[in-house]
Order: C-alpha cells, then sequence, then structure tokens
C-alpha cells in the first residue's frame, strides 16, 4: 500500500475537473435566469402540440388487440434478431447450430400458429360458412363510446 499522500497527488485533477463542471452548470443556470423571458399569459402552461391549441382530451381508450399486436411485434422482432446473430455465425455453429436454429424456427411456427388459431390475430368479425358471415364475433365485446 501506498503513502495518503500518493492517492491525493492521482486525485486532484479529477477534483479540478469536478468543481469546474459544478462551476460550469451552475453559470449555465444563473445565465439562462438573468437572461430568460419572464412572462406569464393564459396559455403559457397549457401543453400543446405543434402549435395546435388543445381540442379535448388525451386520454384516448384503444382495443386490446393494438396492445395485442405490439407485444406480438416486440416478440417476433426479438427473435428475428436472433436469427440474424445465427446467420453470421452459422459456419462454426456448424450441424448442431443448424438443428438448434431449425427447432427455433418450428417452435415459433408452431407460436403462431397457436395465435392464429386461438384468434388473437383478428382484428374483425370472423366470416366464414360456419360462423355465418357477416355476424359479429362473439369473443370480444363492442366497444362502448
Amino acid at each position: 500500500m501506498g503513502r495518503p499522500e500518493a492517492a491525493i497527488d492521482t486525485l486532484w485533477p479529477l477534483a479540478v475537473y469536478f468543481g469546474l463542471v459544478v462551476l460550469t452548470a451552475a453559470a449555465l443556470l444563473g445565465a439562462s435566469w438573468v437572461l430568460g423571458q419572464r412572462h406569464r399569459e393564459p396559455a403559457t402552461g397549457q401543453p400543446y402540440e405543434s402549435g395546435i391549441a388543445v381540442t379535448g382530451s388525451a386520454r384516448l381508450r384503444y382495443p386490446v388487440q393494438f396492445y395485442l399486436v405490439a407485444i406480438f411485434f416486440v416478440i417476433f422482432d426479438l427473435e428475428t434478431a436472433f436469427l440474424i446473430a445465427w446467420a453470421v455465425a452459422a459456419r462454426q455453429a456448424g450441424w448442431a447450430g443448424y438443428v438448434a436454429v431449425v427447432v427455433f424456427v418450428a417452435v415459433l411456427i408452431a407460436a403462431l400458429a397457436y395465435l392464429w388459431r386461438v384468434g388473437a390475430l383478428d382484428w374483425g368479425p370472423r366470416g366464414g360458412a360456419g360462423d355465418g358471415a357477416g355476424k359479429k364475433s362473439s369473443r370480444l365485446p363492442e366497444r362502448q363510446v
């Protein structure tokens, strides 16, 4: 272990740098407070989007299908990233890597088939000979406005 003065000798540039950063941040905040505009109009505190006045509530209710599709997109997008990583190292992975990726893709296809089968990907009413074409699906209730 070295002497304590050696540690102080090596850390003083860091302390000076830290002090300069704090001083600069304080100077910038102080300058913006001194030089900044001071006005208080009724519209100052209101939110706006691209200069357009607020016309209603920003709280919109979306059907659950929007969220399901978003989650499915993220899941299948990440799986695409795994496949790309495998493709980069395909030669080094050899036949064992090939078999692993075939099993991986088979699981993906099985998951997609399951989602399709249970109707998680359906957006509208089912139209088919057995369902009575044109009737609303009874799986999801109508959205009340």
